[in-house]
């Protein structure tokens, strides 16, 4: 998609060719075999297609003042750095300044992310009519206003990198917790979105909310394989087997995480890499510093005031000071229509409701949650749950 979009110049002419080139592949492959660099192959394809509707519609003719690069592909192997130049270059197209910041985020998360208007939607918690019209705005005026196509230079990072940084860390939520499916995640989000934070990384090395997200994603999916048990049911933090959680991800994350706090006033990423690093530094589920947690979610909450954040820290400071306390706190956040339709509400509420022993009303908190959540992992475990209450 992100090298289809640098010949076309238009966002839905790429999506077409893209399209295009699954649709020859359901074919061709089954006839010909698979060819030994699949993604290679798509783009070609991709792009091939891409040039002869820019030749019908004058497409290149009009467009090629302001191309930054315009590359020739001989043949079916591309080289693999065009990849991430490609999605470098298009996410911080889709991050320009000139759109809102929500806009930008939301472009990125689907275009360049392949997530669905519905995924992106359920990232913002907002209807799925609105993400579509508001993606719809983007492209046009990306197209209008010719927004170049490229890295900035980096006199002009500065002005891009936190709607960067919120693609790449949304992108993961998305794969780490995917919002519908059976599955409870999605790998190959996951692992896009770390490499995204690599290269970024790579860009501004120095930067400590840079470094905070690279180090979130690493300590976060560390657990990876300790979500589900063989029989593919989810676990808790609490039942995970924690000896195999990743320790090479693990120490790398907790070496960033210093890295970045040594640089100065800690950001978002930097605080949220924290917290996972006092998660992962615990060696058994009752050994977690839970004091130190919400400690960090206070300070997250200056820097980020956001109703999940204030959710968060409601869940932690239940395991701080005792189910009763994190229940006023939710309580405080019943409110909030952000949180009207968020399953983790529901979910918090019936843990502590189930801890105070209150246990028909920890039914129906279960009941709640299991009715909005999407992913059948999670809605199974919620099930689970409830017929455990007694």
């Amino acid at each position: 998609m992100a090298a289809t979009i640098r010949i076309t110049r238009d966002f839905d002419i790429a999506e077409e060719c893209v399209q295009d080139a699954f649709a020859r592949a359901l074919t061709t492959w089954g006839q010909q075999g698979i060819p030994a660099s699949p993604g290679a192959w798509l783009t070609t394809v991709a792009r091939r297609r891409a040039i002869d509707i820019g030749r019908r519609r004058d497409v290149a003719v009009r467009s090629q003042h302001y191309l930054v690069i315009e590359d020739s592909v001989a043949g079916p192997e591309i080289a693999d750095g065009e990849f991430e130049d490609d999605r470098l270059r298009l996410i911080f197209t889709c991050c320009h300044p000139s759109l809102a910041t929500d806009t930008q985020v939301a472009l990125a998360l689907r275009m360049l992310c392949g997530l669905s208007t519905a995924e992106v939607a359920k990232a913002f918690l907002v209807k799925e009519s609105a993400m579509a019209a508001r993606i719809t705005r983007a492209k046009k005026k990306i197209a209008l206003a010719r927004i170049p196509y490229r890295v900035p230079e980096r006199s002009e990072l500065r002005g891009r990198i936190d709607a960067v940084l919120l693609v790449v860390h949304l992108l993961f939520t998305t794969g780490h917790t995917s919002p519908v499916g059976e599955n409870l995640s999605q790998v190959d989000l996951v692992e896009r979105a770390l490499d995204l934070a690599r290269m970024v990384h790579g860009l501004l090395p120095d930067d400590g909310e840079v470094t905070g997200l690279l180090a979130l994603i690493l300590l976060t999916d560390s657990r990876r394989g300790a979500r589900v048990n063989p029989e593919g049911e989810f676990l808790t933090l609490a039942d995970q087997d924690r000896s195999t959680w990743h320790r090479d991800s693990i120490d790398e994350g907790l070496a960033l995480v210093g890295r970045s706090i040594r640089r100065g006033r800690p950001g978002r990423f930097t605080l949220m890499a924290a917290i996972a690093a006092v998660h992962s530094s615990a060696p058994h589920w009752d050994e977690t510093d839970w004091a130190e947690i919400v400690g960090l979610y206070d300070l997250l909450l200056v820097v980020w005031p956001s109703p999940v954040v204030a959710l968060n820290r409601a869940v932690a400071l239940s395991f701080a000071q005792g189910p009763s306390a994190g229940l006023s706190a939710l309580d405080e956040l019943s409110t909030d229509p952000q949180l009207s339709t968020y399953p983790y509400m529901a979910v918090a509420r019936g843990d502590c409701l189930e801890r105070l022993e209150r246990f028909a009303e920890a039914r129906v908190a279960f009941e709640e949650a299991a009715m909005l959540t999407e992913n059948h992992v999670e809605r199974d475990f919620l099930r689970s749950r409830i017929a455990q209450l007694h």
